[in-house]
């Protein structure tokens, strides 16, 4: 007896909108949960209150000279989803190459729709230098990114961030004076840090991770050191570590540690520097003995992310792949099958030639937006609770409509400009992260 042929039935197509499966969360039409309801308004609600909004990152502190972001006109807080996507793709074609948008890869699916070009981070420093032609750049992510992007375009292009609100709590951890400080207290210890010794080497070099204000980029450019994305971050540790004794990584103490102990660092030797203490709550000898000097900071995003969860999607799902973001806690690295940059994991998932459950720890816009785009396999968030970024949340197609009409109409409104003084001894060390190309995953 001939066997029965087996019929696949398609799979349902996935709404890659993370804005879609909030409203249905919140009006009741799924049971899903997410970490809080306030997401199912629009962020103009949030614009004149302090805090970084709903989200992942609302029980940070945020400092009290965090950009605001001024009242959106009714009109666009009015208008309809269907609305704005028509203002959005006008306003694009009348400006055609006079404007270029940038979209990071966790922007919300209604605002990537219209990126002329989406990526991580690193992805997006490069895009803002390869259209010279435009007159503006309209940078659909947070304030260190559209700062970094005004840092590599040309002076008279205008960077504009539709949403001035659109911060970065990790960022906000090291602020510049902090920084000063820290450097102060090393040098205390360590002696004079402009000068190598016998070898060649500096006492210290300092990394900073692109999720940094570009005052700390600039602090970087001024000491000798470097920004890393999580693309580059070993690639960019090899480089420092040719110039220095040891490294102060900062603001993400995740990144650093994932990184650095892929790279043989013992954990004894990756002291953490907490600014609010003396030596940053370590002793001379520790930071005498140390390889890696940690900053206290991190992404609200990646720690939310857990071992229960990934032992709970193993059990749940035999033969899972587990891909997370080296901004995870260690802990949650070491348990995945893999960590690597956003970029990173949505090439693995392309890669993928055979049906694969895929559960990735990184933020879930990205995440469900592969999920519709590679329909052949299974990929879900390793978070259940459905929580944004906070902040990369903040800019709606409301901003995005009106920032492109006000292009329209003669007005630069949102306009993220570095004073020179920063901007110098930051782009240096921009200039050096681009050179440093990216070394494959952490682990």
């Amino acid at each position: 007896m001939s066997a029965t042929p087996l019929t696949l039935q398609p799979r349902p197509a996935i709404d890659p909108s993370v804005d879609h499966a909030i409203q249905a969360i919140v009006s009741g039409a799924s049971t899903d949960a997410t970490c809080t309801t306030d997401l199912a308004v629009g962020p103009w609600d949030f614009d004149t209150r302090p805090g970084y909004g709903p989200g992942s990152s609302m029980g940070d502190v945020i400092p009290t000279s965090a950009p605001r972001q001024g009242e959106l006109p009714q009109e666009y807080r009015d208008a309809s989803d269907d609305e704005l996507d028509a203002r959005v793709r006008a306003a694009k074609e009348t400006l055609g190459d006079r404007v270029v948008v940038l979209g990071h890869f966790y922007q919300r699916e209604e605002v990537v729709r219209h990126a002329d070009y989406v990526g991580d981070s690193f992805q997006l420093a490069n895009a803002a230098k390869e259209r010279p032609e435009a007159e503006a750049i309209v940078f659909c992510g947070v304030h260190f990114m559209a700062e970094t992007a005004d840092l590599l375009s040309r002076p008279d292009q205008a960077v504009i961030l539709p949403n001035l609100a659109a911060g970065c709590s990790m960022a906000d951890m090291a602020d510049i004076d902090q920084v000063e400080e820290c450097w102060e207290q090393l040098e205390d210890v360590l002696g004079d840090l402009e000068t190598p010794d016998a070898e060649g080497l500096v006492p210290v070099i300092p990394v900073t991770y692109m999720n940094s204000s570009a005052a700390i980029k600039g602090f970087v450019g001024r000491h000798g050191g470097i920004v890393c994305t999580s693309s580059n971050a070993r690639t960019v540790l090899e480089w420092a570590f040719a110039r220095g004794r040891r490294v102060l990584f900062f603001p993400d103490q995740h990144l650093g540690r994932n990184t650095a102990k892929a790279m043989g660092v013992p954990l004894e030797q990756m002291p953490m520097w907490n600014p609010r203490k003396p030596l940053g709550g370590s002793t001379a000898e520790v930071i005498e003995d140390s390889r890696v000097i940690l900053w206290h900071g991190f992404c609200s995003v990646h720690r939310r992310f857990t071992v229960d969860q990934i032992d709970k999607a193993r059990a749940e799902h035999p033969g899972v792949r587990v891909i997370v973001h080296p901004e995870c806690p260690m802990d949650v690295v070491d348990a995945a099958d893999e960590a690597g940059s956003t970029d990173i994991i949505r090439k693995a998932i392309a890669a993928a030639t055979e049906p694969t459950t895929f559960a990735i720890g990184t933020e879930i816009n990205l995440v469900q937006r592969l999920a519709a785009q590679y329909p052949q396999h299974e990929i879900f968030c390793l978070d259940p609770v459905v929580c944004p970024c906070s902040t990369m949340y903040r800019i709606h197609p409301g901003y995005l409509a009106w920032v492109l009409e006000s292009l329209v109409a003669g007005e630069v409104v949102n306009r993220i400009t570095v004073p020179a003084d920063v901007a110098e001894p930051a782009t240096v060390a921009l200039e050096r992260m681009l050179a440093a190309k990216p070394n494959g995953a952490v682990k």
